[in-house]
């Protein structure tokens, strides 16, 4: 089904950097040195979630002239297409699996500097996700206060899995920040690879590993849940990125039926779980896990009842569907219009501005 009306807002489309020279202007020289003299700026630094290679991470036609400049495939095939207002972009780079904290850091501040510079601002529908070095909270911090004073950025961007359960309190920090500048918490599948996805070992296939994703944001939920990270932090926007969503109602359910029973450990979760979750959570809708019968995904949708939830987004260039059939059929048009628009302006508070047809100049250097 295709998108039925122009102005939407695409919550999870992806910049890829081209390699590794091209971060060095935007590196410090100390570190400039280093990765040439090391030959670091050899290395790919494709995160493993999304082998280059893979079907999954680019669809085949999507795939086609991707030599030519990034921007206008990215214009060519995402914006004119889907007639969009805004596009929010997230660069999954392999950096922030670095064991070195410092060059970790270091890296990210180089693909925050190049998004602002070759795509932000030569494309106003766009906007960025800020990418941090999680291992290191403080240095996440001083990335997130740097890159905040540019409005084009309005999230911050972690993969759900990596060294600790996202709800720790080591990482609250992060979450302060974004509290306070106003941006989202963008969190998509993807791993560092510090454990394995399953409770029991490593996986030996990509596609277990793919299918393993919507668990870890299970696992993220109760998290946040659990360490009581919504009491702690009233203002911030909880946005899973490719999680799906149909194994949100049971999640919903089991959550809700354990709370009862041992409510006591956790005092500070004042309420059932499941008006939490629709309250403060919400997903993007590609991929759609879902069979195509309209009638099952509209069983699906009742069941989580809430239309607030889910955010429109194309997931480009993963393969997901087909030419421009990105909606699920049997989807109403006024809950088409709350996921494309008017979800997305609450779950992205910075994005306000840009939906309104200003066009910020700051950029981050």
């Amino acid at each position: 089904m295709k998108l039925p009306l122009d102005g939407a807002i695409d919550c999870d489309a992806h910049l890829s950097v081209p390699n590794v020279a091209a971060l060095l202007p935007f590196m410090s020289e100390y570190w400039r040195d280093q990765i040439v003299n090391r030959y670091i700026d050899r290395s790919g630094f494709n995160l493993m979630s999304y082998p280059s290679r893979s079907p999954f991470t680019v669809r085949d036609d999507w795939r086609a002239g991707q030599d030519t400049d990034g921007l206008d495939v990215l214009r060519r095939n995402l914006l004119e297409p889907f007639r969009l207002s805004t596009a929010i972009c997230h660069t999954l780079h392999g950096s922030i699996a670095l064991f070195n904290e410092d060059m970790g850091a270091e890296f990210c501040k180089a693909v925050n500097s190049w998004v602002a510079r070759e795509r932000l601002d030569r494309e106003p529908r766009l906007r960025a996700s800020i990418l941090v070095h999680a291992q290191n909270p403080a240095l996440a911090v001083e990335e997130i206060e740097r890159c905040a004073q540019d409005p084009r950025f309005v999230a911050v961007l972690l993969p759900v899995m990596g060294e600790s359960p996202l709800g720790r309190r080591l990482y609250w920090p992060i979450y302060e920040a974004c509290e306070r500048h106003g941006l989202s918490l963008a969190v998509h599948a993807g791993s560092t690879y510090r454990h394995a996805p399953t409770g029991s070992g490593w996986t030996s296939f990509q596609s277990e590993d793919y299918v393993l994703q919507s668990s870890a944001f299970e696992n993220l939920i109760v998290s946040f849940l659990a360490e009581g990270v919504f009491q702690k932090f009233q203002d911030l926007k909880l946005v899973c990125m490719e999680s799906g969503f149909t194994w949100l109602p049971t999640l919903i359910w089991r959550s809700s039926k354990t709370w009862r029973g041992v409510r006591t450990e956790v005092p500070w979760l004042d309420r059932v779980p499941s008006e939490i979750i629709r309250e403060r959570i919400r997903l993007t809708l590609q991929p759609v896990d879902a069979p195509r019968d309209p009638k099952i995904l509209n069983r699906i949708l009742e069941q989580i009842g809430c239309d607030d939830m889910l955010l429109f987004s194309t997931d480009y260039p993963h393969s997901h569907f087909d030419g421009e059939d990105v909606l699920p059929d049997g989807l109403s048009e006024e809950l088409i219009r709350k996921i494309a628009i008017a979800n997305p302006l609450a779950a992205f508070p910075r994005l306000a501005s840009a939906h309104a047809g200003q066009k910020s100049r700051e950029t981050v250097q």
